[in-house]
């Protein structure tokens, strides 16, 4: 009888990838003259990286984290999840907005590398548009678009 393995192995960020996003973002953030939030998770949802820079909203820190955690866990841009409702149920649309750490405004963006989530990285203190293009600074850091 053949049984299931166990275990699975599952690609994550490296600490170095990490360290390298969160930077880019934030040179990116200061180059636009903002001050954010920048946030990197695992593929499990765990921090690997943040920083908050000088004067980034204090409510935004966790904003940020829960933005790559809604964008690590679906593998959508915070962004697109408006549009993305638009052609569920209702109680899908009110259901989903309304759990914990789920995030349906820019600024989250997932990490993919050769076709798998490997983290997310989430930004906030800025506009919705700001905090995004702050987040896609840190993907381009790492090579990805």
């Amino acid at each position: 009888m053949q049984t299931a393995p166990l275990s699975v192995n599952q690609a994550v960020i490296s600490a170095e990838a990490a360290h390298a996003c969160v930077g880019a973002a934030v040179k990116a953030a200061h180059a636009m003259g903002l001050c954010v939030n920048v946030a990197v998770l695992d593929a499990s949802g765990v921090l690997a990286g943040f920083l908050r820079m000088p004067g980034a909203p204090l409510h935004s820190v966790e904003i940020a984290i829960d933005k790559a955690y809604t964008a690590v866990s679906f593998g959508l841009a915070t962004s697109q999840w408006h549009g993305a409702l638009q052609g569920h149920s209702d109680a899908v649309r009110e259901g989903i907005v309304r759990r914990p750490r789920f995030v349906a405004f820019g600024g989250g963006l997932a990490i993919v590398d050769q076709g798998q989530r490997i983290g997310a990285v989430g930004v906030s203190g800025a506009s919705e548009a700001q905090d995004e293009a702050v987040a896609q600074a840190g993907l381009n850091a790492l090579g990805l678009a």
